[in-house]
């Protein structure tokens, strides 16, 4: 007999099915047993769908009676775009619930929990807790702060350069570095870079992976100075977002808004956007999860204004040994100000592992505030 984490891994697993397609929902992945046998499973594939224990519930039928739930997410008990769970759970005619991490979520928080109870069904809470919630981190920041979770990407050379003098860049990391970066772009709603890389590389900043789909493609434009030749908004112009500032030429944003780009224009900061503000905005358009890959002035910018979440750092076994090359932070008013080793900023959770001949670095930025997660 599997045991009750054993089930819950296969949860995780089912989950994954929806990353990058939820949003602003969570993954989560539900499988009903009775038995010791699978009778149904199901996972939330995209937002305004079915449930993941709805789809159980269905692909079961009339086997859901006496059978036990296993889900990472507590079951809803509010109407959004679809009816709640929990009710359905318990009319099916399960007898037991399995959940990984009850819902942070202020309409569910605990209710999902509590009225399966109440009608009399065996719940445990909390198999799996840390990973059920590592898996919805980004659900987690963006439900309790409303604001992306954000996710900061850097290829650099072991020296800490991102590019040569002249403003070189490819490829400073390896293809399987390259191809991982592109899974990425697929699991996020959105990717942002300055206008700096946008004049020095010209990217897409598509997913060019095989049933891969284009996240949002947002630009830090304070000055609105992005080529309208530029490859970024030849592809999908509507799936495009610049964020500017109100002195920004009006007839420019009035010329991009006309080929379908969106245009956030905010009060700047310095004579640029505020960060905090843009982050707010995405959020409202249901952008959960942005992974920001920029050059050394957004990197110094998103760290100085403490809106970094996650990191994945890329060091490529290259020496560039030139101190004037553009570094991984930095940039004009993106002094961090750091005069002590206790104020520097910490990592935590710090993993390691290589990709090809590159390393890759991945953990998250110390706050101080735990939203959903305890590590």
């Amino acid at each position: 007999m599997m045991t009750d984490e054993e089930w819950m891994k296969q949860v995780l697993r089912l989950a994954e099915r929806g990353r990058g397609r939820t949003a602003p929902n969570p993954i989560v992945g539900a499988i009903l047993v009775r038995g010791g046998e699978v009778v149904g499973e199901g996972y939330h594939a995209r937002a305004g769908e079915a449930h993941a224990e709805i789809s159980a519930l269905r692909e079961a039928g009339c086997r859901a009676q006496g059978a036990t739930l296993y889900i990472n997410l507590e079951p809803c008990t509010h109407y959004g775009r679809t009816p709640p769970c929990a009710p359905r759970v318990v009319e099916a005619g399960v007898t037991g619930v399995i959940i990984g991490m009850e819902d942070p979520n202020p309409r569910v928080k605990g209710r999902g929990i509590e009225s399966l109870r109440r009608a009399g069904l065996q719940v445990r809470v909390g198999v799996l807790e840390e990973e059920c919630q590592r898996a919805n981190e980004a659900f987690c920041k963006y439900i309790v702060e409303r604001e992306p979770f954000v996710i900061l990407k850097v290829a650099s050379t072991l020296d800490g350069k991102i590019a040569t003098r002249t403003g070189v860049s490819k490829w400073i990391t390896g293809e399987t570095s390259r191809r991982f970066v592109h899974r990425l772009r697929n699991e996020v709603d959105g990717v942002l870079v300055g206008i700096g890389t946008i004049l020095k590389d010209d990217p897409l900043l598509t997913t060019r992976m095989g049933g891969g789909r284009d996240p949002y493609r947002i630009l830090l434009d304070s000055r609105l100075k992005v080529p309208e030749h530029a490859r970024v908004l030849d592809e999908s112009p509507s799936r495009v977002i610049i964020a500017t500032t109100r002195r920004a030429p009006k007839e420019r944003m009035e010329r991009l808004k006309r080929r379908g780009v969106r245009i956030f224009a905010f009060d700047s900061r310095e004579g640029r956007v505020d960060l905090k503000a843009c982050l707010k905005k995405l959020a409202e358009i249901g952008i959960m999860t942005l992974l920001v890959e920029g050059g050394s002035r957004v990197n110094g910018s998103f760290l100085k204004a403490k809106a970094v979440d996650k990191f994945y750092f890329f060091f490529a076994p290259r020496w560039i040994g030139d101190p004037r090359a553009p570094g991984i932070f930095g940039g004009p008013g993106r002094d961090l100000g750091i005069k002590d080793l206790s104020e520097a900023t910490r990592l935590k959770n710090v993993r390691m592992r290589r990709l090809g001949e590159d390393f890759l670095f991945e953990g998250y930025i110390e706050k101080g505030k735990i939203l959903c997660s305890q590590g």
